[in-house]
């Protein structure tokens, strides 16, 4: 048995073979010497370097190493939070302890217990969250907008005690799944309104305050105690409020007689009843009054112009307004008097002689059905180029030119007209001769509407 030289051993360890002593030897074997020696040596010196490259990288303090477990921690899917459910690797565990009866299970149940004793605080926390905002809704102002104020400085406050890290106040920022949504402003709301409906349904009533009932406040107005005085008042003012629409009934009714029937008839109306002209004179006094201009006024500026010698004839005078405004003699005629200056006649027949007069006026007194004839009368006791003033409500013109053109047959002819008043329109008219038709002839023209006031 000979020897095994030092490099043999190196070289042995090196390659992973074991020491010399445990592996059988040959029966004989001649020394390695000179160059030979030399090139097993290198051999086995670059074996060894290869099996050290092969072993850095699982050394434990290798670079390698900590890119590989940075790399595994980025793959590895988040941690879940204490509520969630438990992953498919542990329960694969749990079930391998099972089987195989560890000792490591006995702690997988330790912890297990440990996870729902915290999901059970975690419950209790948020059940006294709701507990606590319940009673913050309850105690909530009216104004929804100060609730919000109110919710968001709790919310704050909360947060800060999360913060300083006290564990008695739950902080908003953890969100457990059995916390309810944010109501919006109309669930609120409605939610109130159930609240209180629920709260007073189930409400004894309570007895009102005698002595709310029996004092009043100042600023209550305690109605006055109804007098004779009060009543007698009230009954006047309807009394007087019927008779003026009983006036206005018969006012519309006189005024229908009078534009739809002949001046005969009116006249015979008003000998028969003298309080219908009077009262058909208050109602239409009390209409003119709205115009902006009255046409009676326009026509006595219009005389002023003229010489005071000339004689003038007023057919319909009514309240003889036309004579008190200018210096010339007047004659009134009417079918009823007002006034002492006024002649009761019919205007188709006045009491005067043949070209009379000088001027003829129709101030708003063309009524009836007979117009031809009043105008057939002026020309009679008109001089020769006397004047025709005629003033007329401009709802009874359908044909203006036709109304002209019949009155030119009757013996006039058209000086000026003013047709720019939205009431009533201004014809003046100077006499050229006696008719030009027969009495039989019809002018259509002179057939004007009818001047009927509507119930109001």
């Amino acid at each position: 048995m000979f020897e095994e030289p030092e490099w043999a051993e190196e070289a042995s360890l090196a390659a992973g073979l074991g020491p010399v002593a445990s592996r059988p030897r040959p029966a004989a074997a001649c020394p390695v010497k000179g160059s030979k020696r030399r090139q097993l040596l290198a051999t086995l010196r670059a074996l060894q370097a290869a099996s050290l490259s092969q072993q850095l990288p699982s050394l434990p303090g290798s670079d390698s190493e900590e890119e590989e477990v940075v790399e595994r921690k980025k793959k590895r899917p988040k941690k879940a939070s204490l509520a969630s459910v438990p992953t498919k690797a542990e329960q694969k565990r749990k079930k391998q302890h099972q089987k195989q009866g560890l000792p490591g299970s006995d702690s997988e149940e330790k912890e297990v217990k440990k996870k729902k004793c915290r999901k059970r605080a975690l419950e209790s926390d948020s059940a006294a969250e709701d507990k606590r905002k319940g009673k913050c809704q309850k105690q909530a102002p009216s104004n929804p907008a100060q609730h919000l104020d109110g919710v968001d400085q709790t919310g704050a406050t909360a947060w800060e005690s999360g913060a300083t890290g006290d564990p008695s106040k739950p902080s908003p920022v953890t969100t457990s799944p059995h916390t309810p949504h944010a109501l919006s402003r109309k669930q609120w709301r409605n939610r109130q309104k159930n609240k209180r409906r629920h709260k007073n349904k189930f409400r004894p009533p309570q007895p009102p305050d005698p002595a709310k009932a029996t004092a009043p406040t100042e600023e209550t107005e305690v109605p006055p105690a109804p007098t004779q005085g009060n009543h007698e008042a009230r009954a006047g003012a309807l009394r007087a409020r019927m008779a003026q629409r009983l006036d206005g009934a018969r006012f519309r009714y006189l005024n229908e007689q009078l534009y739809c029937g002949p001046s005969s008839a009116a006249q015979r109306l008003f000998q028969e009843d003298p309080e219908a002209f009077l009262l058909y004179h208050r109602g239409f006094q009390s209409q003119v009054k709205k115009w902006p201009l009255q046409p009676v006024d326009r026509i006595a500026r219009d005389l002023r112009q003229r010489p005071a010698s000339l004689v003038v004839a007023d057919f319909g005078c009514g309240d003889c307004r036309l004579a008190s405004s200018i210096r010339n003699q007047v004659h009134c005629f009417d079918l009823a008097s007002v006034d002492p200056r006024v002649t009761v006649c019919d205007m188709a027949q006045v009491p005067l002689e043949d070209e009379s007069v000088d001027v003829a006026v129709f101030c708003l007194s063309l009524m009836g059905t007979n117009i031809r004839d009043f105008l057939e009368e002026a020309n009679r006791v008109l001089k020769p180029g006397g004047l025709l003033k005629v003033a007329e409500v401009s709802s009874r013109f359908e044909d203006v030119r036709a109304f002209l053109g019949a009155v030119t047959k009757l013996g006039f002819k058209i000086i000026s007209k003013d047709l720019t008043n939205s009431h009533f329109f201004l014809f003046d008219f100077e006499k050229t001769g006696p008719p030009r038709v027969g009495p039989k002839a019809q002018l259509l023209g002179l057939k004007l509407q009818p001047c009927l006031y509507k119930r109001r």
